[in-house]
């Protein structure tokens, strides 16, 4: 993927090489202008980019997943946004310098033009969607709200198009440039379009899931049991999540990631959700009948991507909810696997008791780890089991010959991980699931 980004960002200044780009530089004005027409290009190529790593085309979630893409998505969110800005001051003292005026008068005169106008709205939107997405300010917000914020990336592109094509004469009408594109825009919105609004559409109608039944596992978690149509034709692997929208009064406008917490059948499925805010409490309360629409099913956290002859599974709290599809999924061999539950205290043990009893988990081992981590300490176990001496390769004396599964909390997931990596475990068989957004 990153490849392919380079690989685009080099196509489109090319492109403007190829016409006479620096054939039009000709003194300190023309100079600047230029700088500024290429962080223009190289900006708005990253934006389709990211709209097409957002658009959740299968191949990309077959192959990397939709974590790896949507991780690339957002690190190219800033250095997007820093181009526009460049590009707009640069053009700015660009056009200043060649006419002769300052840069206040050059930005008044810029606003009087349409196209342009659509150009600032644009750049005030991106500004909006990039501050909301620092980790410090989108923990202020609420997944809904976020969510909304974010799809104003759509409408910052879309706004900005008119300049691009009239501005300068850079995109003119029968070149290649105009050609790549126009071509560019199409496939950012298309698939956008197909594969986030067209063929979810299609499916919810064709399988028509409502809910069965609300079910309490614990205190703020329940099951959805959900019924449909060939429910078992949507092929979810065990570890799978989709996007769910329930279509009720309190929670029509807004849609969650909930993984399948049990493999679905001809004519049922069921996700476990975890009060976390007001939109998750909110999915807690649906009724039975509530119609029910979903984007999916995503995900490589899955059987699927494993490399090695044994599995080990470490999961906590929610977390439990992909790990229990996907041992109920996996073709496992008696005694193949190896789990750990981990949970803080009792009350967060959901859906423990059904591990142990899959068929799949013959003779497997199913360990259990409660209790507080150890004030003060870099660490994803308890204070008892640090205190006992026990370590991940106690836990999991074959981990280098085992794909190893955790999910969880980010944070804690990415301490199970460092001391996984720290024991010699490779990457490729290293899967991690983060329970947040």
């Amino acid at each position: 993927m990153v490849a392919l980004v380079w690989a685009s960002v080099a196509t489109a200044v090319a492109l403007w090489l190829a016409y006479g780009g620096v054939a039009q530089v000709t003194d300190a004005g023309s100079a600047v202008t230029s700088a500024g027409i290429v962080t223009g290009l190289i900006g708005t190529d990253l934006l389709l980019l990211m709209l097409v790593l957002a658009a959740r085309i299968p191949v990309i979630d077959r192959v990397v997943g939709q974590d790896a893409a949507m991780a690339l998505h957002r690190q190219l969110g800033k250095p997007a946004l820093y181009l526009i800005l460049a590009h707009g001051i640069l053009l700015t003292v660009g056009y200043s310098l060649s006419d002769g005026s300052n840069v206040v008068a050059e930005t008044i005169a810029l606003f009087e033009g349409p196209d342009l106008a659509l150009a600032y709205l644009a750049l005030g939107l991106l500004v909006a969607v990039v501050v909301t997405s620092v980790v410090a300010v989108r923990r202020r917000f609420s997944y809904e709200a976020w969510h909304l914020v974010h799809l104003l990336s759509y409408l910052a592109v879309l706004v900005a198009l008119p300049h691009q094509l009239s501005a300068g004469g850079v995109l003119a009408a029968g070149t290649a440039q105009r050609i790549y594109w126009i071509g560019l825009y199409a496939l950012a919105f298309g698939a956008i379009g197909v594969f986030r609004f067209a063929v979810p559409a299609w499916r919810s109608l064709r399988h028509g899931i409502r809910v069965a039944g609300v079910e309490t596992v614990a205190t703020g978690v329940v099951s959805i049991h959900l019924v449909g149509r060939d429910l078992d034709r949507l092929q979810t692997a065990g570890g799978q999540y989709a996007i769910w929208r329930f279509w009720s009064g309190g929670t029509w406008w807004h849609a969650h990631p909930i993984s399948f917490s049990a493999v679905p059948t001809a004519m049922a499925a069921r996700i476990t959700v975890r009060d976390l805010g007001r939109g998750s409490a909110a999915i807690s309360r649906v009724r039975p009948g509530t119609r029910v629409s979903f984007e999916g099913p995503y995900g490589v956290f899955t059987d699927a991507h494993r490399v090695a002859p044994r599995l080990a599974v470490v999961a906590a709290g929610i977390g439990v909810t992909p790990i229990r599809s996907l041992l109920e999924h996996s073709p496992l061999r008696p005694g193949e696997a190896t789990v750990l539950l981990r949970a803080t205290e009792p009350s967060g043990s959901y859906l423990w008791h059904e591990i142990g009893a899959l068929p799949s988990m013959r003779r497997s081992a199913v360990y259990s780890m409660l209790g507080s981590r150890p004030p003060g300490l870099s660490t994803w176990m308890s204070a008892d089991a640090l205190g006992r001496g026990v370590t991940i390769t106690s836990v999991f004396p074959e981990l280098l010959d085992s794909d190893l599964y955790v999910c969880g909390p980010s944070a804690w997931a990415e301490l199970v991980a460092r001391d996984a990596r720290a024991a010699g475990l490779p990457e490729s068989q290293l899967h991690v699931e983060r329970f947040d957004w």
